[in-house]
């Protein structure tokens, strides 16, 4: 996918940004349950957490593909604050004509199992249900959800401050994963939602939005494979000369390339307005970038030996991210049975010209 000159501009800018603020001693103190505030703080007056909302609504009108590549870059430096969160909820609560907020936001539900329904009371609402692993409630200021409404999907936005207490989780990178539960939860607003955003809208982008980071965290484990293999000396030579080395090193390379190929690929999908095509794409992707962490993550492990476990080492950082994000949003296997209902859906003489573009 060609980058244009103003992607590679924010690239750039994002990349200075997250190499300055974004260190391992910030990563670290957010895995204890500090809220990185500086970081947030400096990567929303960047204006990228809500740009791709209308001028009206505060934002630049950006390309989603733009954002998306910006989460790329968060991934590769572990960047522990709710950005893809952040701009899948101000996307929703801004089409619904909901109220957004500057600071951090969180969005759900964001497992397919969770039900959350809405119903009339008086001139508000009640809400009920439970919403399950929500990415730093606990320190969102906003809290966005698409719920079920009496005549279809609804969006709803809430403080943070005023919303239940949130069950405190955390998954295997010790990222924020708290859980809300809603027993007749007084709203005083909610909205119907627009054509085009739909928790199914939401599932999908914020397993492309996984995807894509996962992309940048693969990057950042080869990179430090590479460096590491180029540095530790045995026997009395870089362990990079060792032909099992080099094997390891090239088929961590070829996952990681074809990782970001498919990340791209499902970013591509976001332009074309057609939801069964972007949902094909997107889990593709999600599957795709999966089984590429997988690998990867033993292969980087492997090169390192024992020191890639370590805290005092990065490596884990990246590796322990791989292994949760590949789960949220969607495992593996539930996105690749959507890929293999689409062809089924198809028919087998479209096999061949949809695998081949044709």
């Amino acid at each position: 996918m060609a980058i244009r000159d103003e992607t590679r501009m924010l690239l750039e800018s994002m990349g200075r940004l997250f190499e300055n603020l974004c260190t391992k001693q910030v990563v670290d103190a957010a895995e204890t349950g500090v809220f990185a505030a500086d970081l947030w703080r400096a990567v929303s007056e960047t204006g990228v957490p809500l740009a791709a909302l209308p001028e009206s609504a505060g934002g630049a009108d950006a390309e989603w593909a733009d954002l998306y590549a910006a989460l790329r870059v968060a991934g590769r430096f572990s960047a522990p604050i709710p950005l893809a969160e952040t701009m899948l909820a101000g996307w929703i609560a801004s089409s619904a004509g909901l109220e957004i907020g500057d600071g951090p936001m969180t969005v759900g539900p964001v497992r397919a199992s969770d039900k959350l329904t809405l119903t009339r009371d008086g001139n508000g609402w009640r809400l009920n249900g439970t919403a399950s692993r929500l990415p730093y409630a606990s320190h969102a200021e906003r809290i966005v959800l698409i719920v079920d409404g009496p005549d279809g999907e609804m969006a709803v936005s809430l403080e943070g401050s005023t919303a239940p207490t949130p069950a405190k989780g955390k998954n295997i990178a010790n990222e924020s994963r708290d859980t809300l539960v809603f027993d007749n939860f007084h709203l005083s607003t909610a909205a119907a939602l627009p054509k085009g955003v739909s928790r199914a809208a939401l599932y999908r982008r914020g397993a492309l939005a996984r995807a894509t980071m996962m992309s940048g965290a693969l990057e950042r484990a080869m990179d430090l494979a590479v460096t590491y293999a180029q540095e530790r000396v045995q026997f009395g030579r870089p362990i990079s000369k060792f032909q099992a080395v080099q094997q390891n090193l090239a088929v961590l390379s070829e996952q990681t390339a074809v990782a970001v190929a498919a990340a791209n690929l499902g970013i591509q999908s976001l332009s074309q307005g057609d939801e069964e095509r972007e949902e094909f794409q997107i889990a593709i992707a999600k599957t795709r970038v999966g089984e590429a962490a997988t690998l990867a993550c033993e292969l980087a492990h492997q090169v390192h030996g024992a020191i890639g476990f370590t805290k005092e080492y990065s490596l884990q950082l990246a590796t322990r991210r791989l292994w949760s994000w590949r789960e949220e949003f969607g495992s593996d296997p539930e996105w690749a049975a959507k890929v293999g209902t689409y062809f089924c859906g198809k028919g087998a003489d479209n096999l061949w010209p949809i695998m081949t573009g044709d």
